[in-house]
């Protein structure tokens, strides 16, 4: 069973590796025409936005885990 997560979990982060490449043009025309000031600024604003949906989905996927196992051990 464990082999079987393992393939997947990996199999799932390649499929997701071309995905990292993909960049706005915008999005990179407007950071290299800024200061490096500017590019560590928005660099930072990314990963502020990014951290909260992460921080929420992470403590739903542990909720969730524990409510199943809790169900399961009442089960038997």
């Amino acid at each position: 069973m464990k082999r079987h997560l393992v393939v997947l979990g990996l199999g799932a982060t390649l499929w997701a590796v071309p995905a990292l490449a993909q960049g706005c043009a915008m999005c990179y025309r407007n950071t290299t025409g800024t200061t490096k000031d500017g590019q560590r600024a928005i660099s930072r604003g990314i990963l502020v936005l990014l951290v909260p949906p992460l921080a929420f989905m992470t403590a739903g996927m542990g909720l969730a885990l524990r409510y199943a196992k809790k169900r399961d051990e009442d089960s038997r």
